[in-house]
């Protein structure tokens, strides 16, 4: 399989001008996008994850939608409800915002648990049911949440059935210097963000996803996968280890990292580039170890397992 990815990195090169040394987060919300998973980002309040949602949707000619979420947000209001015509004398369904492309759940720590639940369904199975009616989502479908980790007045932690359903966390992080200067000379870009020109379009997308789907993932390579995840199941400081859904995870975005590097195989390499974003927030620390950084705990666990040559 030939490998182009040219339009990938155009849209790096694009994106990256509204989103000033932010270029790993972009290729990490990127590579999440291509392998069909969704993002959660973690991070203090502007410094740029609408940006992102709404570039990434521009430039590849995709459907926005936004969810703010709040303690009175409804199921329905995630999902759309059927309303009563007169004239017709039926039901009528109308969908909500999780009827798009790319949706930005902004703040999703702050919807009640009941709420959270209602993107459950739509981010695993790609589709809404409601009063019986089961509905289709559109493809492909995205949906990038974010959640404020300082402020947890009114808050409802994301239970671990919900996190597992991330493929990738990621945080944004402040600008260096040197961007941050290059934000205050050019001011806000927002709206020629949402004049960009598409660089692809939805047949495009869908086309690459599958490309990525033929990606080859050796036997050994899927050895050390699975090694990864008994290493976590069995270690003395976790209380959860990786899921199926971790490790397929795992190998999905390391089928979309290869492909980004031109590769039409996978290798170690891609894997352990990436297990910073797709393990941590997937395992469980133990009480008594809590004080230890799981950063720093994947990575020893990672270090102690052969890479396969």
């Amino acid at each position: 399989m030939k490998i182009e990815n040219n339009k990938i990195n155009e849209i790096i090169d694009i994106l990256s001008k509204f989103l000033h040394g932010k270029e790993l987060p972009l290729r990490l919300a990127l590579i999440t996008f291509f392998s069909k998973g969704h993002l959660l980002i973690e991070d203090l309040p502007g410094l740029g994850k609408t940006t992102l949602a709404i570039g990434i949707a521009k430039i590849l000619g995709l459907e926005f939608g936004r969810i703010q979420c709040t303690s009175d947000l409804l199921p329905t209001d995630i999902t759309g409800l059927s309303i009563y015509n007169k004239n017709l004398e039926k039901f009528e369904f109308h969908p909500g915002p999780i009827f798009n492309n790319i949706v930005l759940v902004d703040e999703v720590n702050r919807a009640t648990p009941k709420t959270q639940s209602a993107l459950l369904e739509a981010m695993g199975e790609k589709q809404v049911t409601l009063e019986g009616e089961t509905y289709k989502l559109p493809k492909p479908f995205f949906v990038i949440a974010t959640q404020n980790p300082v402020e947890q007045f009114g808050t409802f932690p994301l239970p671990e059935s919900q996190m597992d359903r991330f493929m990738m966390k990621i945080s944004i992080g402040y600008p260096s210097r040197k961007a941050e200067k290059e934000i205050l000379k050019g001011g806000s870009r927002r709206e020629e963000l949402y004049s960009l020109e598409p660089v692809m379009d939805i047949d495009e997308v869908l086309k690459i996803q599958e490309d990525i789907n033929r990606v080859y993932l050796s036997d050994k390579v899927i050895d050390y996968i699975i090694d990864i995840a008994e290493s976590t199941r069995k270690n003395e400081f976790f209380s959860t280890g990786l899921s199926i859904r971790g490790t397929l995870a795992i190998a999905k975005t390391a089928k979309t990292n290869a492909y980004f590097h031109g590769r039409d195989f996978v290798i170690p390499e891609d894997i352990k580039e990436l297990a910073p974003y797709t393990i941590p927030h997937r395992v469980l620390i133990k009480e008594d170890y809590e004080n230890i950084d799981k950063q720093e705990l994947i990575k020893s666990v990672l270090e102690k397992i052969p890479v396969p040559a």
